[in-house]
């Protein structure tokens, strides 16, 4: 390897390091759990989507259970209104902090089976260090 290829390897090797360094902003980090939460509804999961509210698990059961149907209906709503639900992925915008509420808006992109996208806002709040939705 000559004196080239050495100097491409330490800038690669430092290049990669300042990657390695990259803390993800609180906004990414949002936006990646709310993915995460809408990822379950593709899996035809809603339970594990709803399970991402804040404070789902102290809600009463027969709560949790209507809110299970409700997003069930969601789901065949939007299979009726745009051929379903087909892919979930943080917007180019990915989000925004309000400080004085605590709160993160998330932006994420829904994208149907009818080719159609819409970019929707979820709230998000950390609970224990886990991002939430609100």
């Amino acid at each position: 390897m000559g004196k080239r290829g050495i100097v491409v390897l330490i800038v690669l090797m430092a290049f990669m390091g300042l990657m390695g360094c990259h803390e993800m902003s609180s906004e990414q980090q949002a936006a990646e759990a709310a993915m995460g939460y809408y990822q379950r509804l593709l899996e035809n999961y809603p339970d594990g989507f709803l399970a991402g509210k804040a404070g789902y698990d102290e809600l009463p059961s027969d709560y949790r259970k209507q809110l299970v149907k409700a997003n069930e209906q969601y789901m065949k709503d939007m299979q009726q209104k745009h051929e379903g639900l087909r892919a979930v992925s943080v917007s180019p915008s990915v989000g925004r902090t309000d400080s004085t509420l605590h709160v993160v808006y998330a932006f994420l992109l829904l994208s149907y089976g009818d080719s159609t996208q819409e970019e929707v806002v979820v709230p998000m709040v950390q609970v224990d260090g886990e991002w939430k939705m609100r």
